[in-house]
């Protein structure tokens, strides 16, 4: 549980609808992603991967392209719950107002040689995403460490690359609800 000791400090899972963490396991042979779309001070996408019992997280504020000559800022957040890979909902006031909905959702494999931990502990991971709106490799690369460390998300040029498509603005809603940020927020 030491992975979500961040997590924890920065939450109030009492008044928080967010997961605590702890009851599920993961599948090794085929670990999860998870996009979500997080309506907060500034709307962003959180891009999860399943590592070692956790979801290790970045807040992509523009989103994923599927332009490999488009490269996305990253910022690498606290880890997460494997839980948290199906939470949707309004997170009320404090750490991470506001509304959460699964953009996307899928398994991925590593593209890079050895474990995904020691990959990401050096900087440098690529994947393919196996998502319902997502598929092909990405990239990330570690730009500055420091206290939140900065990283670029990078479609690989590969079969499923398109500088036309735009799944972010032509896709908003919810792969497991169908309904976009603004609808759980009304409902919430």
């Amino acid at each position: 549980m030491a992975g979500l000791d961040r997590y924890h400090a920065k939450r109030d899972l009492d008044r928080s609808p967010e997961p605590a963490g702890g009851g599920e396991t993961g599948d090794p042979d085929a670990p999860r992603f998870v996009i979500q779309k997080h309506d907060a001070r500034a709307l962003h996408y959180d891009l999860r991967l399943e590592v070692d019992g956790v979801l290790r997280s970045w807040a992509v504020p523009k989103g994923p392209s599927t332009n490999p000559r488009e490269k996305r800022l990253a910022v690498e957040v606290e880890d997460h719950p494997l839980e948290y890979a199906g939470f949707e909902g309004v997170i009320g006031s404090g750490y991470g107002a506001g509304t959460v909905i699964v953009w996307d959702t899928g398994t991925y494999r590593s593209l890079t040689e050895g474990d995904v931990a020691a990959a990401l502990d050096d900087g440098h991971l690529s994947v393919w995403l196996e998502g319902e709106k997502l598929r092909g490799g990405w990239t990330l690369r570690r730009t500055r460490g420091g206290d939140k460390p900065q990283w670029l998300l990078i479609k690989r040029r590969d079969e499923t690359a398109d500088a036309r498509r735009n799944p972010v603005s032509t896709q908003p809603e919810s792969v497991l609800s169908g309904r976009t940020v603004e609808e759980v927020a009304d409902d919430g």
